[in-house]
């Protein structure tokens, strides 16, 4: 017996080496979403990613918000994406160096253009910082020093065994493991809340460099941590990811305060795009009574008339939301998104042949929207008539050009070309939208389809052969 433990001592080691990297891989992934600025995690929805939403106007709005910010970090070039999160909960994170995640919550939740801004001045911080690479590296650091410190351990608890049941050398091999991993895991929290410092500091500085005040920052943070004073009492400090919520925002006070900018205002103009933005995400995201209750019919401003109408669509009287949307369209003839709204819901209340000159309209005041572009795509297609076939197949190539990671535009080219008779060119698109939409069998289903219907060596063979390579990878 002693010699069959010796022998698959070895083997034990190895194991237990394997279960800590797994341990820590898991603490990677948890610290890379820990760079959230109000500590809360991001919610995914497995290997397919987190659920995204998409929305030409809302996007619009970030890049604006993000646009200078970006420059004053040196990442102009970096071609930074704002990506919105499907999630009512405030939350922003970063975690890969070139996104910026944000929830459809921190859209709802922030009042004013600065609120939002300051948030992604934050995340900003984390990317020109580098901090999710010198994470990763303090991780793997921290990965080969549990390793050694475990086997250590193994090695002292085999040793108490060998002397006997009354030997203390097991409890010390015991307490061997379990202090340096207690000790590490410290000291990456320590290094997580030195970084959330970094980027508190980093998002003051691209505040100020581009004139802008960082009271909105503060607000924000002042308004969770005024939610969170009773959940942190008596909490560890050395035990949080972030730092403790009174110090920071205390922190942040002065840091904020000292900027020349403090007291300036957003712009009226930009404020009013903000509002319409909240409405927006309001009526396509909350239930109705919700929005009658945020948005009541008291209120006749533009945003409160926009979320109504929005609400009314989806929930109520298709005909009394025509006529909403009409009136907005009459406020503001040149607003691309009112133009977009009605030919949604003409669409989706079976009028596409109607949809098509609203969202054609749409189209020429975005210059060219991919997304519009899309939708009117759909409307095309949906009317079932060649000539409008045709061009729907044009309008849909050009647009997923310029927007080639667009699940919906695939499937629409997909109905398109299926109408015209192109099937190679269908089961490609097809498949197109079943790879961008995770579906792996399916991917693989329609390009090994699409495969046989192109001439060997054809872009279209090429690929569908790529869509079957990648399917192939990802499933090894």
């Amino acid at each position: 017996m002693p010699k069959a433990t010796t022998d698959h001592l070895p083997c034990s080691r190895r194991g237990l080496a394997r279960a800590l990297s797994a341990r820590v891989i898991a603490a990677l992934t948890a610290a890379s979403l820990a760079l959230a600025p109000l500590g809360a995690h991001a919610q995914s929805s497995g290997p397919k990613g987190p659920p995204l939403l998409r929305d030409t106007e809302t996007e619009q709005l970030l890049r604006d918000y993000t646009r200078p910010i970006l420059r004053a970090a040196g990442l102009e070039k970096q071609n930074i994406q704002v990506v919105i999160i499907n999630d009512p909960s405030f939350n922003a994170f970063v975690a890969d160096g070139h996104r910026i995640f944000v929830n459809y919550g921190a859209l709802l939740q922030s009042q004013t253009p600065n609120q939002l801004i300051g948030v992604l001045a934050h995340e900003t911080g984390h990317l020109a910082g580098g901090h999710l690479s010198k994470l990763r590296i303090q991780l793997a650091q921290a990965q080969t020093q549990m390793i050694v410190a475990m086997l250590l351990g193994v090695g002292a608890i085999v040793a108490g065994a060998r002397s006997g049941p009354n030997s203390s050398a097991g409890n010390i091999g015991a307490a061997a493991i379990a202090g340096p991993q207690e000790m590490i895991r410290r000291n990456l929290l320590s290094y997580q809340r030195q970084q959330e410092e970094n980027a508190d500091r980093a998002g003051v500085k691209f505040l100020t460099a581009t004139g802008q005040s960082a009271k909105g920052m503060y607000e924000t943070f002042k308004r969770f941590t005024d939610e969170s004073l009773f959940s942190s009492r008596g909490a560890d400090p050395y035990a949080q990811s972030h730092p403790m919520p009174a110090e920071r925002v205390a922190a942040l006070a002065d840091l904020a305060r000292s900027s020349p900018y403090w007291d300036k205002k957003d712009d009226p103009a930009l404020q009013m795009r903000h509002d319409m933005m909240r409405a927006k995400v309001s009526g396509f995201m909350e239930r109705a009574d919700t929005v009658y209750r945020r948005y009541p019919p008291s209120d006749n401003s533009l945003p409160a008339r926009y979320a109504r109408a929005i609400a009314t669509y989806l929930h109520g009287d298709p005909r009394s939301a025509q006529a909403q949307i009409d009136g907005l369209i009459q406020a503001q003839p040149n607003n691309p998104y009112f133009y977009e709204l009605r030919g949604q819901a003409l669409i989706e209340g079976g009028k596409p042949a109607e949809a098509i000159a609203p969202l054609r309209k749409a189209v020429a005041l975005t210059n060219g929207a991919p997304l519009i572009e899309m939708m009117l795509g759909q409307a095309l297609v949906a009317t079932e008539n060649k000539a409008t076939t045709d061009e729907a197949v044009r309008i849909l190539r050009a647009a997923l050009a310029r927007e080639p990671e667009a699940p919906l535009g695939y499937m629409q080219l997909a109905m398109a070309y299926g109408r015209q008779g192109n099937y190679a060119e269908a089961d490609l698109a097809s498949a197109q939208a079943a790879y961008l939409r995770g579906d792996n069998k399916t991917a693989r289903e329609l390009a090994s389809r699409a495969k046989t219907r192109f001439p060997v060596g054809s872009p279209g063979w090429v690929k569908s052969d790529d869509i079957l390579a990648a399917k192939m990878g990802s499933q090894k």
